[in-house]
């Protein structure tokens, strides 16, 4: 018999974290330890299989820089992110249903007149798309400056961050909701893409028989004071991979027709307490 079994060495570490003196993040903590010695003792993880975890984990922060974050790209293939905004807007029903956020998202955004195109570069083999719709909330009421904060991959399946050839802030803009909830914005349909697949991320859904592509979409996060924030896409609903999304965001409530170079939808937003 050993001296320590697994189970007194996981609470002489729990112990250990007893003293912390932020509540939360000893909770958040003490049940990632829990979590984790679990996981080790249900596998039988081997020390070579630790050690590949512990390389692949290096390679993902090696892989993150001002324009790609591995990190959120792996998470979102775990279906953690899902999960996360699936907890944190948990909204009445009716509203807009949330999904993933995604690794693209740019601050600073351009600010965008009703009607404007966020595609700055030429369109090329893109199909001309308008997005129209209201913000109103569960009463059905418009909400006044409510923020619509869009961006979306270029025809070629690249963001601008990833493509040197388009010019930064391509197919993104902030645009402001009018006085009766209306918004108007021009773009480009979207196009499926895959995610990127030389990382990590990439090379664990590849090794469990997974493929890498998203469904076309357009991302939105849409706010407005004394509302919950959604963030969230509309998804074109001809597009492939729809039931089998690489990181698990397809809502029915978010797939819209994309056809004939417009497409409608309202976003419904709780109001806060």
């Amino acid at each position: 018999m050993p001296s320590v079994t697994p189970a007194e060495h996981l609470a002489e570490v729990l112990d250990r974290y007893d003293g912390s003196p932020t509540p939360r993040l000893a909770e958040i903590t003490k049940a990632l330890i829990r979590h984790l010695h679990e996981f080790v003792a249900e596998v039988g993880l081997t020390r070579e299989e630790w050690f590949a975890g512990v390389q692949a984990l290096t390679r993902t922060g090696h892989m993150c820089d001002g324009q790609r974050q591995e990190f959120i790209l792996l998470s979102d293939t775990l279906g953690v992110s899902m999960l996360v905004e699936m907890i944190n807007h948990a909204a009445a029903e009716g509203t807009t249903e949330p999904t993933v956020f995604g690794p693209f998202h740019v601050d600073g955004a351009p600010r965008r007149e009703m009607g404007e195109s966020i595609a700055a570069d030429p369109t090329g083999a893109g199909e001309p798309l308008v997005i129209t719709g209201t913000v109103r909330d569960l009463r059905g009421r418009p909400v006044e400056g409510a923020e619509l904060d869009v961006w979306q991959a270029a025809p070629n399946g690249l963001y601008d961050v990833q493509d040197q050839q388009q010019t930064p802030m391509n197919l993104r803009g902030v645009f402001t909701t009018s006085a009766d909830g209306a918004y108007e914005i021009r773009t480009v349909r979207p196009a499926a893409y895959p995610i990127p697949g030389d990382g990590p991320a990439g090379e664990l859904l590849f090794a469990n028989g997974r493929h890498n592509w998203r469904p076309a979409h357009v991302h939105f996060v849409v706010s407005a004071a004394g509302h919950k924030t959604v963030i969230t896409h509309l998804f074109d609903s001809t597009s492939d991979y729809l039931d089998s999304d690489a990181v698990f965001g397809v809502r029915d409530s978010l797939i819209v027709d994309m056809s004939g170079g417009a497409c409608a939808y309202d976003f419904v937003l709780e109001a806060l307490d």
